[in-house]
């Protein structure tokens, strides 16, 4: 990679991030979902306001999840269904959801 797409590259996430940094700005958040990689380790995070009905919870998270996929599905260039399979398949490999950052693994 030249130098030249390195700052291409440079650009392009400080603009993602700006434009994320904005969003979380906004007072109309209902549910958020982040996800950070450093050196190859993946820490992600799910936060909602519950408006106290459950299945309208549910299917805002869902909504939430369903973005996500979408999303990751249109960055690597693969079907969502591709994504959804294989997240459903390490999600039934996760042995435990964290509730709390009490809750996490030691690193």
């Amino acid at each position: 990679m030249s130098t030249d797409e390195e700052s291409d590259g440079d650009d392009e996430f400080a603009t993602e991030l700006a434009a994320a940094r904005s969003l979380l700005d906004g007072d109309g958040i209902e549910a958020v979902h982040v996800g950070v990689v450093r050196d190859g380790e993946v820490d992600t995070t799910f936060a909602q306001r519950s408006g106290g009905d459950p299945e309208s919870d549910g299917l805002r998270a869902l909504a939430l999840l369903a973005a996500h996929v979408r999303l990751v599905a249109e960055e690597a260039g693969v079907e969502a269904s591709t994504v959804a399979g294989d997240a459903a398949t390490l999600a039934g490999q996760v042995e435990r959801i964290p509730g709390s950052a009490e809750d996490l693994p030691e690193e």
